[in-house]
C-alpha cells in the first residue's frame, strides 16, 4: 500500500471561499467582530466534483492508495482577525475534511487545522484537537509554529505556552505536522521561503532546547523534505557536537516527508536521513503543479522518485507505508 502523508484540500468548492470572504470582510471592517459559526453551503456533489477532477484522478493516475488529508495550509491564516475568527473557520474547515473522508473513506484520512490566533491561549487549540480526534476520528493535526504569518513574534516551541498542546498530543497519541500558513510579511514568499524557513526553524528550536525529551510520545513531521535540514545535515550535526546538543534523540521524535520535487533532492534526502525517519508525501495538489520539461512528468509526482531511488525494497516499503502507520497509529482504526 502507498500512503501519502501530506495532502491539502486545495480544490474546495466555491461555498467555502464565499463563507471565508464574508468572515474576513467583517473582521477587517471591525477587528473585534465575533459573528457566529453559521452555515457553510456546500453540497456532497460539489465535494465529489472538486475531488474527482483533481486529487482522486491523480491518485489513480499515479498509483497511490490513501492520502492523509487536511485543510489548505495557506488558508489557515491564523493572523487574520481574532480568536473567534480562527475558531469558527477551523471548525468549518475540519468538518469539511470529515465530509470528504466520509464520502471517500478508502481514499482519505483526516488531519485537523487548529485555531492558533496570535496572543491567545493554546488551550483553544487543545479543545479543537480533542473535538476532532475524540468526536470525529481525526488521526493528527497541523501545528503552525508562527501564527503571526511571518513576523515570528510568538513563543518558540519549547516555551510553556505550548506545553498543554504537546501533552494532549501525547495523551491522544497523534502526531503534528509542523506547517505554517501564508506569509503576510512581504519579505517572504509563502511557499518558496516562509514554508521552508519555518521547517528549518522548528527543527532548530527542537534541537537547541531539547524540549522533546520531556514529551516521550511527541511526534513531529517536518514537511517539504525537512526544509534545509537534510541538505545541511553536517552543519546541524556539527553544531550539535560543538554545543552539546543531543542530535540523535530527535530521530525518536521527528520525521521528514518526501515533498521534494526532483530526483537529486530525494536522493540526497534518502542518503543522509535514515529510512526509518522518512515518510512518503507529495502535497498534491499543492505548491508545484506543472510538468518538469526534463522528465515529462509532474514535479509533484514524488512516487517516481522513491521508485527510482537507490534503496532496497525494505526501505522503500517503510517510506511508502510502514513508517506512516507507526507515526499515525490511529490510522489503523
Amino acid at each position: 500500500m502507498i500512503i501519502d502523508c501530506h495532502g491539502h484540500y486545495t480544490t474546495t468548492p466555491k461555498g467555502v471561499a464565499d463563507w471565508r470572504e464574508a468572515q474576513t470582510a467583517a473582521v477587517t471592517a471591525d477587528p473585534t467582530f465575533v459573528g457566529e459559526k453559521g452555515t457553510m453551503v456546500v453540497s456532497d456533489d460539489e465535494i465529489r466534483a472538486s475531488l474527482e477532477a483533481h486529487q482522486l484522478r491523480l491518485q489513480r493516475e499515479r498509483g497511490t492508495d490513501l492520502t492523509i488529508f487536511s485543510p489548505r495550509a495557506s488558508w489557515m491564516e491564523h493572523h487574520v482577525g481574532n480568536e473567534h475568527t480562527s475558531k469558527f473557520w477551523s471548525q468549518h474547515q475540519n468538518e469539511m475534511i470529515r465530509r470528504v473522508c466520509d464520502l471517500y473513506p478508502d481514499n482519505f484520512a483526516p488531519v485537523a487545522q487548529l485555531p492558533q490566533s496570535p496572543g491567545t491561549p493554546i488551550t483553544n487549540s487543545v479543545v479543537e484537537l480533542e473535538r476532532c480526534v475524540q468526536e470525529m476520528g481525526f488521526i493528527g493535526c497541523n501545528v503552525n509554529p508562527d501564527p503571526t504569518g511571518g513576523f515570528w513574534t510568538g513563543p518558540p516551541l519549547w516555551e510553556e505556552h505550548w506545553w498543554p498542546l504537546w501533552e494532549k498530543l501525547c495523551e491522544l497519541d497523534v502526531p503534528a505536522m509542523i506547517h505554517v500558513s501564508a506569509a503576510c510579511n512581504h519579505n517572504f514568499h509563502s511557499t518558496g521561503s516562509h514554508y521552508l524557513g519555518a521547517d528549518t526553524t522548528a527543527f532548530m528550536q527542537a534541537l537547541t532546547s531539547g524540549f522533546m525529551k520531556d514529551f516521550p510520545n511527541l511526534r513531529f513531521i517536518i514537511p517539504h523534505g525537512g526544509g534545509a535540514v537534510p541538505y545541511h545535515w553536517g552543519r546541524f550535526v556539527g553544531m550539535a557536537a560543538d554545543s552539546g546538543w543531543d542530535f540523535d534523540h530527535l530521530l525518536d521524535h521527528i520525521w521528514f516527508d518526501t515533498c521534494v520535487y526532483h530526483q537529486p533532492g530525494i536522493d540526497l534526502l534518502l542518503k543522509v536521513v535514515p529510512a526509518d525517519n522518512v515518510l512518503f508525501a507529495s502535497e498534491m495538489v499543492g505548491a508545484v503543479r506543472g510538468v518538469n520539461p526534463a522528465t515529462g512528468f509532474n514535479y509533484d509526482d514524488t512516487k517516481r522518485y522513491i521508485v527510482d531511488a537507490d534503496i532496497d525494497d525494505e526501505a522503500r516499503q517503510k517510506i511508502f507505508e510502514h513508517n506512516i502507520r507507526r507515526v499515525f497509529p490511529r490510522l489503523q482504526a
